[in-house]
């Protein structure tokens, strides 16, 4: 009882997957086998250090043979007698729990299905294994010829059911047993019972472990060949689904690793270049393709969009112009391009997605002409409203109502300055070159000098700190910082004199300049340092401090026009506001890198 006991905690312990020990699986793994035979090992301890210590205490004598016989006949009896239970209990589950409709159909066709030499070997195997366990165990006459009726076992374990080789097993062992107890057969010639009792069960238990290890092994590998040819079956199918979904595609798609080979393009990548493909299996150079920046430069081969991602392991966006002999016409292509996560074959790779968007920037260009024709146009009706409202200033009971004309005129002239500004900054065409921004902010600093005198206000304090120069187009740089720098000195609280400090410091191993504007002003409210920098955005505006919104929309294109980005954050000193930005150093030379609209 605590043999069986012991045996079924086991079970439920360590095999709760297999049917009886909570699950409905079938032994089907050496690891089954194994813990089944660690299981049938432990149980028949416990029973032994029961069952021969009991007869100890009655006869006063401890027999080592008899409960090394126990040991062994238990553990073999019960590996190969719960194999087979399990087995059949196994497969009267499968049977009682298939719709009774379908019961016979399914046992009937595998049946049929099983090959007719198949089931001559099913015959051929019983009947020569009987024969051999007679000629070796009633006609042998002593000879040693137990061990070589292993071979019968492996024949049955390698080529038939799992099953049949456990009943095979069982059958055998009890074969075996039955001609030995009569006296017959190899073991019999053994004068000691308890030896020869011994001996026979070791013989049963090495059979079953040897067919049940080759078949469950077999089954295992089976098992794990229709995994992996359904696992290829399926990856097959999904990447034709993937290839025609691709190849399908109307936007370009190029997989590139870092020395420039192609791991995959589509047909569309080929079309919207212009149908010029590289015969070498690698991306060509950008001369190659006709490739250029918007602003009609070749794209040197390190600020190709899948160089840029593979070497900052970021997203890099960027409009590419084409221009061949292919194309009747210039091409822009929106290209996007992001890193594969981990490696391909040992190697980085980069996804680069290209769309035709010609006509939609020719679109945005035309809008944009129009409205700096329209804010060109609406210029000169406002100077005339303007210069008339000077002269009607003086005529008596006017005088307000001309205010109020003049306040008007004053915004709306802003306002048009502002969206001049703004298509300038967003579209113009750059012009790098060597700035000095020590002596740009110090020119821009004096004019507010003179400003704030004349008005009468106070005058502002702006001190300047480690500004290298820059490379980057003058005209945009001295507009992004003369609206920053006014910026600070307007957004001020009354009675309050500007305090200014603007600084700079090497980013990006030295490749850019990073600018640091920190004021004492009234701050940009919690929640809002982000959506400053869009278009028509005003942080103060019950506040009495007139503006467009587009100041700081303005600076932020011209800082992402340079390849660099622009931040606004609370001033960690004290009060007010620090705004920083990037762009390109001196010492770069080359053509800003080109960023997406929407970084900030």
């Amino acid at each position: 009882m605590a043999q069986a006991g012991l045996f079924g905690w086991l079970f439920h312990r360590w095999l709760p997957d297999l049917w009886g020990g909570g699950g409905a699986r079938a032994i089907s793994k050496l690891t089954h086998l194994w813990r089944l035979l660690a299981i049938a090992a432990i149980s028949t301890t416990a029973g032994a250090c029961i069952g021969p210590t009991g007869v100890w205490a009655v006869s006063g004598t401890y027999s080592w043979a008899g409960t090394a016989v126990w040991l062994t006949r238990n553990t073999v009896s019960m590996m190969l007698i719960g194999a087979a239970g399990l087995r059949i209990g196994y497969l009267l589950h499968q049977y009682w729990t298939t719709n009774p409709g379908c019961r016979r159909s399914a046992f009937a066709g595998a049946w049929r299905a099983t090959p007719t030499w198949h089931r001559l070997e099913y015959v051929a195997v019983t009947l020569f294994s009987v024969l051999a366990y007679v000629v070796a165990f009633g006609l042998s006459h002593g000879l040693p010829l137990a061990f070589p009726l292993l071979v019968m076992t492996v024949w049955a374990a390698l080529r038939l059911h799992t099953t049949f080789v456990i009943a095979h097993d069982v059958g055998l062992g009890t074969i075996a047993v039955l001609f030995t107890l009569a006296g017959l057969g190899p073991f019999a010639g053994i004068a000691s019972n308890s030896t020869r009792a011994l001996i026979v069960q070791l013989f049963v238990g090495v059979v079953a472990v040897v067919g049940l290890a080759v078949a469950l092994g077999r089954d295992e590998r089976d098992a794990l060949m229709a995994e992996l040819r359904d696992a290829q079956l399926a990856a097959a199918q999904q990447a034709q689904i993937l290839g025609s979904v691709v190849d399908s595609m109307a936007e370009g798609l190029a997989v590139i690793a870092e020395d420039g080979s192609f791991l995959l393009r589509n047909p569309a990548a080929a079309a919207l270049l212009g149908g010029i493909r590289s015969e070498t299996g690698k991306f060509s150079t950008s001369e190659f393709y006709g490739l250029y920046r918007p602003d009609g430069t070749h794209i040197p081969a390190g600020e190709l969009p899948f160089r840029r991602a593979l070497d900052t392991g970021e997203p890099h966006d960027m409009d590419v112009i084409v221009r061949n002999a292919a194309l009747a016409e210039d091409r822009v292509l929106a290209v996007r391009a992001s890193v594969i996560p981990g490696l391909i074959n040992g190697r980085r790779y980069a996804v680069s997605v290209f769309s035709d968007v010609t006509a939609d920037r020719r679109h945005r260009d035309e809008l944009t002409s129009f409205a700096g024709v329209v804010a060109h146009d609406l210029i000169n009706p406002l100077a005339t409203v303007e210069g008339w409202s000077e002269e009607l200033a003086h005529v008596p009971d006017a005088a307000d109502g001309i205010a109020r004309i003049q306040r008007a005129a004053g915004r709306m002239r802003a306002l048009i300055t502002d969206l001049l500004a703004y298509t300038t900054s967003r579209d113009g065409r750059l012009q790098p070159d060597t700035v000095s921004l020590t002596d740009m902010v110090a020119d821009i600093a004096a004019a507010r000098v003179d400003q704030a005198q004349s008005n009468g206000q106070p005058v502002p304090s702006i001190a300047v700190r480690d500004l290298s120069p820059i490379h980057a187009d003058a005209a945009l740089t001295r507009q992004l910082l003369d609206n920053l720098i006014s910026n600070a000195i307007k957004y001020t609280a009354p009675g309050v004199t500007p305090h200014i400090t603007v600084t700079g410091s090497p980013v990006e191993d030295d490749t850019y300049i990073r600018i640091d504007i920190a004021d004492n002003g009234i701050g940009i409210p919690t929640g809002q340092h982000d959506a400053v920098f869009n278009n028509f955005h005003r942080a103060h505006r019950t506040e009495g401090y007139a503006g467009t919104g587009l100041g700081l929309a303005i600076c932020k294109r011209i800082v992402e026009r340079h390849g660099g980005l622009i931040t606004a954050a609370h001033n960690p000193a004290g009060p007010g506001t620090l705004i920083s930005f990037t762009l390109p150093a001196a010492t770069r030379r080359s053509s800003p890198r080109p960023v997406a609209t929407n970084v900030r």
